[in-house]
């Protein structure tokens, strides 16, 4: 502006030179973003060395002491996990340390706590650690399986659908070569593209622990009714009296994500997930239809053998694999969202609060008086990132002189 003052500029040359400040500016600006959304991927993505010490140690002690390797549950107490008039909970989890708080927070909460059968579902890698932990935490009364997925007769008997869906879509997505680097570098695309992008590369949308929901009436044929628990949940009231609840014949008891107080997360509907753009989508679905959320779920088994939910599942996922990721990209919840399309039961916000992991400005004193808190988003609990005034909420209920806790220097506060 001086220049222009005192006439060594023109206007044109003044309308060139801020042009040019304000491409600057601009190119800067997308930059930090890119970069904010690279290291927050990165952040989210990797395992912390202490959650790395916790399995290696509790490897070690399943290899050498033998109380790390008792029977779970003991034989006396095995009926029960095909008893219907016990409470029965499904986790499926390859976090030691998440399991562990789900598995606390749901017994302690409990008013009958002798009722209580969870169900540990976990990968061969950390089968050894996830049974050292329960068979060295026991919580008695409640009843604690831990299974690997080889371990069940129906996984083991041939193809296993979802994880056929997982191999082609690990190659679908292998066609962003070079991984984060690569896709960062682009200059042509927008920074909420890249983010997206990024995010596809996270390893939990390709995990089996995330898929394996669709699987549980072929998991569990003996039993009628369970509650699923994502492990990034905490559970802070007796949750038996959601078998009290009249399904109306549906399958799956979910809270809905399109009303509610905070607009920022319960705002989902079927667009937010699918894409309206593609006509497979559009001529099926509704956009302005209610979502749901996944994270404690009830689910029907004995309605759910009745239809053909898990083969629709499968059906739409080979679609989205077939379109290159164009019906959806992300996540387990989209295809989910259509194989239950019209066998879901909407159940009350009080047990199931969400958006922990990426709503900073998250009502504390709602987050303490709600049933199940779930810590969905990047900033998960156990994570550097995570919200510092939320995430006592999930430490609370780690033992801090736990001989495992502080030799991993795992922090309770």
């Amino acid at each position: 502006m001086d220049e222009v003052k005192n006439n060594i500029l023109d206007a044109k040359d003044f309308a060139f030179k801020l042009r040019d400040m304000v491409t600057l500016l601009e190119q800067r600006t997308r930059n930090a973003k890119i970069q904010e959304y690279l290291y927050r991927h990165v952040a989210s993505s990797s395992i912390p060395k202490q959650l790395l010490c916790l399995a290696l140690r509790l490897a070690h002690e399943h290899s050498t002491n033998a109380a790390a390797r008792r029977q779970l549950p003991l034989p006396e107490l095995v009926p029960a996990l095909v008893d219907d008039s016990y409470f029965h909970f499904v986790l499926a989890s390859d976090n030691v340390l998440a399991a562990s708080v789900v598995a606390n927070s749901l017994v302690q909460n409990s008013l009958r706590p002798e009722k209580l059968v969870l169900h540990v579902i976990t990968d061969r890698k950390t089968y050894s650690p996830m049974q050292a932990w329960f068979s060295l935490h026991p919580l008695s009364p409640a009843i604690i399986e831990v299974k690997a997925l080889q371990h069940f007769d129906w996984f083991a008997k041939g193809k296993v659908p979802v994880l056929e869906a997982m191999e082609k879509d690990q190659r679908v997505r292998s066609r962003f070569r070079g991984g984060s680097s690569a896709i960062v570098e682009n200059n042509s695309e927008k920074p909420h593209i890249i983010a997206a992008k990024l995010q596809i590369l996270s390893p939990k949308y390709n995990s089996v622990m995330n898929h394996i929901r669709i699987h549980l009436p072929e998991l569990f044929p003996s039993l009628n009714k369970v509650v699923f628990l994502d492990d990034d949940i905490v559970v802070q009231a007796d949750l038996s009296p959601l078998w009290d609840i009249d399904m109306n014949g549906k399958v799956n008891g979910a809270v809905e994500t399109c009303r509610g107080e905070d607009k920022f997360v319960m705002s989902k509907r079927l667009e937010s997930y699918l894409n309206f753009s593609h006509p497979m989508i559009a001529e099926n679905f509704n956009p302005n239809e209610c979502a749901w959320a996944y994270g404690m779920n009830i689910f029907d088994l004995e309605a759910w053998r009745k239809t053909n939910i898990s083969l629709t599942y499968h059906h739409w996922v080979e679609e989205n694999l077939k379109s290159g990721l164009s019906l959806w990209q992300l996540g387990t919840l989209p295809p989910g969202l259509i194989a239950f399309h019209g066998h879901v039961h909407a159940i009350d916000p009080f047990w199931h609060m969400l958006g922990l992991g990426y709503q900073e400005n998250t009502s504390l004193a709602g987050a303490k008086t709600a049933g199940v808190i779930h810590f969905n988003g990047r900033a998960k609990p156990w994570l550097d990132i995570a919200f510092p005034q939320l995430r006592p909420l999930w430490a609370k209920y780690i033992n801090s002189s736990d001989k495992f806790i502080t030799g991993c220097h795992i922090r309770t506060s």
